[in-house]
């Protein structure tokens, strides 16, 4: 009978709109949850076989919910240096646990803040990871998620960090008098003095500072010689060559007729200079910076006294974290209390081919299924990934106005369907009294 139809197509609307109404729920509940995504009901009907020119049976209808992972929220600017948001598609990558056994989720909602343990967590406990980065600033992307580290920049409290780079800028006397006979490490063995010298501290891998000298005596016009040089008693080698005299690069520095470096074909003075320590500390080239190609940017030859512009020697002993700072680029800076920073990871972002079929977890955060496919991880801005913006949250992707106005309707359509299950009794009852 037909009846029996209608009835159970009234106890599927029932459960179809109450499952519609509970996506409402949490959508409504969850307007301010940093990062949500909503989930819309969609409903389809549900048709039993059968003939329509005879009785008609029916089938009822019944409702799906469908995730708005892919529909971005409004992002808004937040207080917190370290809080972060993607503008566009991605997700960080986040652990749940700091250890290797912590099982990898995906995340829109970026309130991370610092730990008691130094770690970078957002609010529902889930650690971000990033991509380690050595002292040049680089990285290793092997598309692996094995590669990425827990962020945690308070580890570098009181490590210490090697000089790789050294730039001078100084200025040589033009009107100084060319000695009259030099020889490659004169300067160095005292028997001709430097007409211009100057000492910088450097730092090898193990925080211990050591000194080396530049030193430059003019030869002809517009033509100078330079030596570089430290103590013996801390060097044992440079660049593979044993070292006695503390001598550890000789080179010619020549001018323009305007003062300007001349390099000629050469793209620097000096080679880099990899130093073996005699205290065993790890060797790390240092890249040595005096200027460029017919510039004024580093060595110059005016008519004025020889003096050192400015310097600037990277490395030391690391102080205290003092805060965290997050770029635009997703580069993760550590900066301490005497006001200098160092980048120390670089924040990845992850993309799937079909985000919507991600599989939700507890905390706003999501597991690949079989419906999302596989992972891809790339720097921001690559391959179809979103960009960072710091100091930025992703509010709520729910429309409150919306949401209102869908628990009217479903809450209309309930009724309706309880009403067609007591009609439905009604002539059943009928049906049975027919029997009097």
């Amino acid at each position: 009978m037909s009846l029996y139809s209608a009835l159970y197509a009234g106890v599927s609307g029932l459960s179809a709109q109450s499952s519609a109404m509970a996506t409402v729920a949490d959508n409504i509940t969850n307007v301010n949850t940093v990062g949500y995504k909503g989930t819309s009901a969609q409903f389809e009907s549900l048709v039993n076989g059968g003939s329509l020119t005879s009785s008609y049976s029916a089938g009822g209808v019944a409702a799906t919910p469908k995730a708005l992972i892919s529909k971005q929220g409004l992002l808004q600017a937040s207080s917190s240096l370290t809080d972060i948001g993607i503008d566009g598609a991605g997700f960080f990558v986040v652990r749940t646990s700091a250890d290797a056994d912590g099982a990898t989720a995906y995340t829109r909602a970026g309130s991370f803040t610092t730990d008691s343990s130094g770690y970078l967590r957002n609010t529902s406990g889930y650690y971000l990871m990033g991509w380690p980065l050595d002292a040049n600033g680089t990285y290793v992307n092997n598309g692996s998620e094995a590669s990425l580290q827990p962020i945690r920049p308070n580890a570098l409290t009181g490590a210490a960090t090697p000089t790789t780079a050294i730039q001078l800028r100084a200025n040589l006397d033009s009107t100084a008098d060319p000695v009259a006979s030099y020889t490659a490490g004169d300067m160095t063995a005292g028997t001709v003095t430097p007409q211009f010298s100057r000492s910088v501290e450097v730092y090898d891998a193990q925080g211990t500072s050591h000194t080396l000298n530049f030193s430059f005596v003019k030869t002809a016009a517009n033509t100078w010689q330079a030596e570089i040089s430290g103590d013996p008693a801390d060097i044992t080698s440079v660049g593979g060559q044993a070292v006695t005299s503390g001598l550890l690069a000789t080179g010619t520095v020549s001018f323009n007729a305007d003062g300007s470096l001349n390099l000629g074909t050469a793209q620097s003075l000096f080679s880099d200079l990899d130093i073996a320590w005699s205290n065993g500390a790890a060797s790390t080239p240092i890249s040595l910076d005096l200027g460029a190609n017919a510039g004024l940017d580093g060595l110059t030859q005016f008519g004025s006294t020889s003096a050192l512009l400015s310097s600037t020697v990277d490395g030391g002993m690391l102080g205290t974290v003092a805060s965290v700072k997050i770029s635009d680029t997703g580069v993760v800076s550590a900066v301490f209390d005497d006001g200098t920073s160092r980048a120390i990871y670089q924040l990845p972002i992850a993309t799937f081919q079909n985000p919507d079929g991600l599989t939700r977890i507890s905390g706003n955060a999501y597991l690949v299924s079989q419906d999302s496919g596989n992972v891809a991880i790339n720097e921001p801005g690559l391959v179809g990934g979103g960009t960072i913006s710091a100091g930025m949250l992703e509010a709520s992707n729910v429309d409150l106005a919306a949401e209102f106005s869908n628990m009217i309707l479903f809450q209309r359509a309930y009724s309706a369907s309880s009403k067609i299950i007591t009609t439905v009794d009604d002539m059943l009852q009928e049906v049975s009294n027919l029997k009097r």
